[in-house]
């Protein structure tokens, strides 16, 4: 496939940008530090800047796909860039007509109990809570949009470099937990995931998570 990927030199666009390469899919590869990525075969790095709509547009026109990795965590006031990044890669994703958007998630989102979510818990490291703030907005966004098929792929509460074992459990909307109660997965395995479903869509318009 002909994939665009925004965010790509990024924690979990590095790991998106090598699952796919390593598939086969050709990935037009959209950051603020392009220079960052070496040369490989069937990878075009490009400068891009997603407070730029009409710009991001172009970038994206043609592509089967558009993959966010986009967070916002380099700005000041994360959650509100986060939030307009995402309402920009929608609305340039709609305007390049490109048929499909898969955006990474954040875990704060996902329910610990019913109507409960992480976020909102007591303990919630407060690192983390403006990026979790956003992400949980830009799920909203994508809740609310009537005609773009969006997919949100949301992490397990830990998610750190680990191995790429391809075994893993898949949920929509609960955080999901091990026996000994632990959220985790590799940012290998999430690459797995994302990639798995770029190329057999299974949840389209939804939200969905993984973990061991």
């Amino acid at each position: 496939m002909n994939i665009v990927l925004i965010g790509a030199t990024g924690f979990i666009g590095t790991a998106l940008l090598n699952e796919a390469l390593n598939r086969g899919h050709a990935v037009t590869a959209l950051s603020t530090r392009p220079d960052k990525l070496a040369p490989r075969e069937r990878l075009r790095a490009l400068a891009a800047d997603v407070m730029d709509v009409a710009s991001l547009s172009a970038r994206l026109a043609g592509a089967d796909a558009v993959l966010s990795a986009f967070s916002g965590h380099a700005q000041g006031d994360v959650q509100a860039y986060y939030l307009s990044g995402a309402r920009n890669i929608v609305a340039a994703t709609k305007e390049a007509r490109v048929p499909r958007l898969l955006m990474v998630g954040g875990a704060g989102s996902l329910e610990v109990a019913p109507g409960v979510q992480l976020l909102d818990t007591p303990g919630f490291p407060d690192l983390y809570r403006a990026s979790a703030e956003g992400a949980r907005q830009a799920l909203a966004l994508l809740r609310a949009e009537a005609s773009l098929d969006w997919t949100m792929l949301s992490p397990a509460a830990m998610i750190a470099p680990g191995e790429r074992t391809g075994v893993f459990r898949l949920g929509r909307d609960a955080l999901l937990l091990d026996a000994a109660g632990k959220s985790a997965i590799s940012v290998e395995d999430y690459a797995v995931a994302m990639i798995d479903e770029l190329e057999n869509p299974a949840h389209s318009r939804q939200r969905f998570t993984l973990a061991y």
